[in-house]
């Protein structure tokens, strides 16, 4: 597999904001869609974006939530969407496409971690339906609307290190553990967008993965103080103890670069971190740097989206697999 992983060099680095990202942007004119845009790591990018000028359409299960979270943030608008409802995907999308608007920037950036088992749909495995098979559908979905020029971004993490698709058993009937279930969950947003740029860019319709960072967020409700404590987040009396946690406003900037940036005009279908394109890890055991082989791997990109097709009946590109 030809290694496109490289490096640009991009001038920004993992302390870079996601409003330094956009300083000198102008979005004005632009449409936004962000997934979980008004919590942590959506919060911060949904501000930027919209601080740039561009209209945000923030998609979320908590709509009330998400009103009061961003009061007095101008060119910001909230709807319904539950990532772990068909249903709620189809309607969402029906009612953007409804209006006639071209979606120029999508982040799929709402998800779940490490969660006790938890079954959604027909049983599907919830942080698979919910970060995966979720954000696969809505793109499907929305295709009229992308059509002619959009950048779409899977928030992936390097926690993919930790799984790739297990194929003999995808929804953990036989055995469930959060922290497989997960990675494998990553492993499937960046091969999502591995698959999807490849289909789309001659329609216009770029895609990007990445891992944002550690960053502290409420994606970490699932897990007990003791357990962060253990794993070195956090000190004996809860205080952060990894120097190499960002900031939720630089945990943003990678997904606000991936978005915007001229740097990747022509470019697509690559994982990146810390503003720029990751380089692929080879080493034999997971450094959880970098992007591994398996995240990006074209064959099992085909395959993964042949079975979200398969399990949800939604295929809007059928005709160029």
């Amino acid at each position: 597999m030809p290694d496109k992983q490289s490096p640009l060099l991009s001038g920004f680095g993992a302390s870079t904001t996601a409003k330094e990202v956009l300083a000198g942007h102008d979005l004005s004119g632009k449409i936004a869609i962000v997934t979980g845009g008004h919590s942590g790591l959506g919060l911060e990018t949904t501000r930027a974006l919209a601080h740039a000028g561009a209209s945000v359409v923030v998609a979320t299960r908590r709509p009330s939530a998400a009103q009061a979270a961003l009061h007095g943030v101008a060119h910001v608008e909230v709807e319904k969407l539950d990532l772990g409802s068909l249903d709620s995907v189809r309607a969402f999308a029906e009612r953007f496409v409804a209006t006639g608007s071209h979606a120029d920037i999508v982040i799929n950036n709402a998800g779940i971690m490490a969660c006790p088992e938890t079954r959604v749909g027909p049983g599907w495995e919830a942080q698979f339906a919910t970060n995966h098979l979720g954000h696969y559908a809505l793109i499907n979905l929305l295709w009229p609307a992308l059509l002619g020029g959009a950048r779409i971004v899977a928030v992936s993490s390097a926690g993919h290190h930790a799984s790739g698709i297990r194929w003999d058993d995808v929804q953990f009937v036989r055995s469930y553990d959060k922290w497989l279930a997960y990675g494998q969950s990553k492993t499937a947003n960046a091969l999502f967008a591995t698959q999807l740029d490849a289909l789309g860019r001659d329609a216009g319709v770029r895609a990007f993965s990445l891992h944002p960072g550690k960053i502290f967020t409420p994606l970490q409700r699932h897990l007990a103080k003791e357990e962060m404590i253990a794993a070195g987040w956090l000190d004996a009396h809860g205080n952060p103890a990894d120097p190499t946690f960002k900031t939720t406003q630089q945990g943003a900037a990678t997904q606000v670069w991936a978005a915007t940036s001229p740097q990747l005009d022509g470019m697509g279908g690559l994982y990146c971190e810390d503003c720029d394109i990751a380089r692929l890890d080879t080493e034999p055991e997971p450094s959880f740097v970098g992007v591994r082989s398996y995240a990006v791997d074209p064959e099992q990109a085909i395959r993964l989206w042949r079975l979200s097709a398969e399990l949800t009946g939604i295929d809007a590109l059928a005709a160029t697999v």
